[in-house]
Formats: C-alpha cells, structure tokens, sequence
C-alpha cells in the first residue's frame, strides 16, 4: 500500500499545495495525450485550490482549453419549476462550480460535467417509487440509502433515471477515457460526494441516493436551505467504487470536524461506514492516494505515524 500524506499549515498553504500538485499533473498528461481529464468536488475544502488553479490557467501556467471535467454530485430536488431554474438556484452544485472556478478562468475547459440531478422530478420521482416498490431497493446499513433500480423496471420514469441519469453519466466518463486526477473533500462521517454512510462499496457506479436526514439537517443549519421542507431528499452521486478509479486521487480535509474520519479511514480497516476508506482498497491495487490535510485535520494521524509506517503510509510535514 502506497498512500501518502502531506500535512499542511492552514487551508490557505493546503490549497496552495494542492495547486500545485494538480498543475504538474496537468503539465504532465498533456505532454502525453491531448486532454487532461480532471474530476471535481464541491464544498469548502477545494475552494482555496479552485481559485489557485484558475490564477495559473490565467496567467498561461496550465492550458484550461485541453481539460475536461466531472463533477461528483448534484441535488435532485432542488427549488425550481424546471430543470434550467433548478440548474440555476444558488445552491445548485453546478452554480457552486460556476461561481468558485468555471466562472474564473479567462478561457474555458473543452467541457464541463455535472451528474444530471436537475433533470429529475423529485416530486415525480417519489410518487414513482411509491407507485412500484417492486422496481427497486435500498441498499445501505444507516439512514443514507442507494436506491437500485432494477433492469426491467416497469415504471417508465425510473427507467429513464437509471439509463439516461446514472448510466449516461458513467458512460460519459468512460468515453472520456476516465478521469485522471479526482479531486475530493471528505464528509463530516467520512463519506465521499453523496455515498452516504453505509452504503456498500460493491458496484458503486453512479447512485441515486436518499439523503441521511443529517445530511438534510445541516444543509439548513450550514444555511444552504431556508427549512428542512426546502432542503433536497434525493442527490445522484459517483459512488466511492467509481471514484476510486481515477488515475490519482487527492482527498483534501480541513478542520477538528474531518479528524476522526480522516484518522479512522487511514488506521482502522476499509469499510462502507466510512466511505473514504475505499482509499485503502484503491491504494492496495495500485491507486495513487495523497491525503493532503492542514495540521488540524491531520493531527491525529502524525500522533500515529509509527502505526501509519507499519501499513505504507508516510506524512510528510510542510511549513514551507
């Protein structure tokens, strides 16, 4: 196993670092191959490394005109009477990207992609499960469930969500070549995007997932929705399996809210209710994994780095 950790400062100097590794990345691939396939998050933690790579792709130290992108996950269920007010609303992840990076750069990737969570009904889309239970199932050991739906399903609507909505995206990253550098943020209970807690690692392609009712609540109580009514039930998502087949993966955490995730998805054994912890699987069959943490989220890791040796994983401490 090969997995490393690079400890920061703060956020500032982790989104720096991040930067920069990314931009070698990039510099890197595309002496190989002509298009540089960048997967993305959305939260806090890239926001920093959002705003240091469009500084270098406008001062011309990297080339946005030969990058694509992915994005990990999108509402389903968000305020609007259509798919374009829905796309629009200022906490739609696509807004997010917009706002934080695409909206940045003086010239623009070859494409950019957000899982297509605004085209769904959520209202529809429940009234149709209700409608055929025997179309689908839950998968998942804690509140936050994938819903699986089943090949021959009768219900036109559901049908259409798992070919055009979750296989069509999958596809789109399959045909892209895959991606080759992911970057991730991490959950306050170690998920990745919206593969919640629980759910299993198995076939973790592109998932419609029902939201945990704490992921529900924090949305108010970070104040992204006004009620709880407002707040979206549903997301798709790329689940960890999915994610974790990148070229390079780099997970970045911030904060006392990431130390125990982080800690437990480097020390503990892989498993589904710490959805990060794929990383070790990925890492095992050949994945290259860098956590990069600022010292806060990272402090409990350096009080176990004998233990971290013993499995592979080195830290590297950076004040400069």
């Amino acid at each position: 196993m090969t997995i490393n950790v690079i400890i920061t400062r703060d956020f500032d100097h982790m989104s720096e670092v991040v930067a920069e590794i990314v931009k070698e990345a990039i510099i890197q691939t595309l002496e190989a191959k002509k298009e540089f396939i960048f997967g993305l998050a959305t939260g806090n933690s890239p926001t920093g490394t959002y705003k240091n790579l469009a500084r270098m792709a406008n001062s011309g130290e990297i080339d946005s005109t030969r990058i694509r992108s992915f994005n990990l996950d999108e509402y389903v269920g968000l305020p609007g009477e259509n798919p374009q007010q829905r796309m629009l609303h200022p906490e739609s992840y696509c807004y997010f990207m917009i706002q934080e990076f695409f909206g940045l750069l003086d010239k623009k990737f070859i494409e950019t992609s957000v899982p297509y969570g605004c085209l769904i009904d959520q209202e529809q889309l429940v009234n149709e499960l209700d409608a055929h239970p025997e179309d689908w199932s839950e998968l998942g050991t804690d509140a936050g469930k994938s819903i699986s739906i089943k090949e021959k399903s009768a219900s036109e609507y559901l049908k259409w969500i798992q070919k055009t909505i979750l296989e069509g995206y999958a596809q789109k990253i399959s045909d892209a070549g895959g991606i080759d550098l992911h970057i991730i943020g991490v959950g306050g209970r170690g998920h990745v995007a919206f593969h919640e807690s629980g759910i299993p690692f198995e076939n973790s392609n592109v998932l419609l997932v029902k939201l945990d009712d704490n992921t529900v609540d924090n949305a108010v109580k970070d104040g992204h929705f006004t009620t709880k009514d407002e707040s979206p039930k549903y997301a798709i998502s790329m689940g960890a399996e999915l994610v974790y087949k990148a070229k390079a993966v780099l997970l970045l955490a911030n904060g006392e809210r990431k130390v125990e995730s982080v800690t437990k998805s480097l020390l503990n054994d892989p498993t589904p209710d710490i959805p990060i912890s794929y990383g070790q699987i990925y890492s095992k069959n050949g994945g290259n994994l860098t956590y990069v943490l600022d010292k806060i989220a990272g402090r409990e890791l350096l009080a176990n780095k004998e233990l971290l040796k013993e499995k592979g994983i080195e830290i590297e401490i950076r004040n400069n």
